[in-house]
């Protein structure tokens, strides 16, 4: 046998036709025909294979990297929407104690104004009696205890008087009831 040179290479011998192929091994050596073609089949089905193997590998791996851009996407979508709700709550917060804030300066104001009308009145109105000095038979402002009370800006001639109206409880000692519907000092 001559030493095989180059791949493919044939050589007739007797009836029958060998070829060089690489064995295996990787080695040129002289294979008759239908077993260079066994072993050349078997060497492409061995590319096919690796080639497949390598593809999958390779679609797993894509695989692999979507599912953690998916994986990514996702927990960058829940750190959004936990910023989001956060900076909402601290929105909240803001907007409920500004609301305070308006509340108590409304309350303050109003305090204020109660304070210098009551102020006012006091400048305005004597202070009235104590509620020992007031007639018990007569509710709502205080009818105080005298000789004689009559409303005030009516005709009467005191010496006490009254500012309406005030309901009758008891009896009307002083008259200030005058269309008996149990309220004097009306008009």
């Amino acid at each position: 046998m001559t030493p095989c040179a180059s791949e493919k290479d044939q050589m007739p011998q007797s009836s029958e036709a060998f070829i060089c192929t690489k064995d295996a091994s990787g080695q040129l050596v002289w294979l008759e025909a239908s077993a260079s073609k066994a072993v050349t089949d078997q060497r492409a089905a061995d590319v096919l294979a690796k080639a497949a193997k390598a593809k999958a590998a390779a679609t797993k791996v894509a695989a692999a990297k979507a599912a953690a851009k998916a994986a990514a996407d996702k927990a960058a979508k829940l750190a959004a929407e936990k910023a989001a709700a956060k900076k909402a709550a601290a929105a909240a917060r803001v907007a409920s104690q500004r609301a305070a804030e308006a509340r108590a300066a409304r309350d303050a104001a109003a305090a204020q104004a109660a304070a210098e009308q009551a102020a006012q009145q006091a400048l305005v109105a004597p202070p009235g009696p104590a509620a020992s000095d007031c007639d018990p038979n007569y509710s709502g402002e205080c009818v105080p205890i005298a000789s004689d009370v009559d409303c005030s800006g009516g005709s009467g001639n005191g010496p006490a008087y009254v500012q309406g109206p005030v309901q009758v409880v008891g009896t009307d000692i002083y008259r200030l009831d005058g269309n008996h519907d149990g309220y004097g000092c009306e008009g």
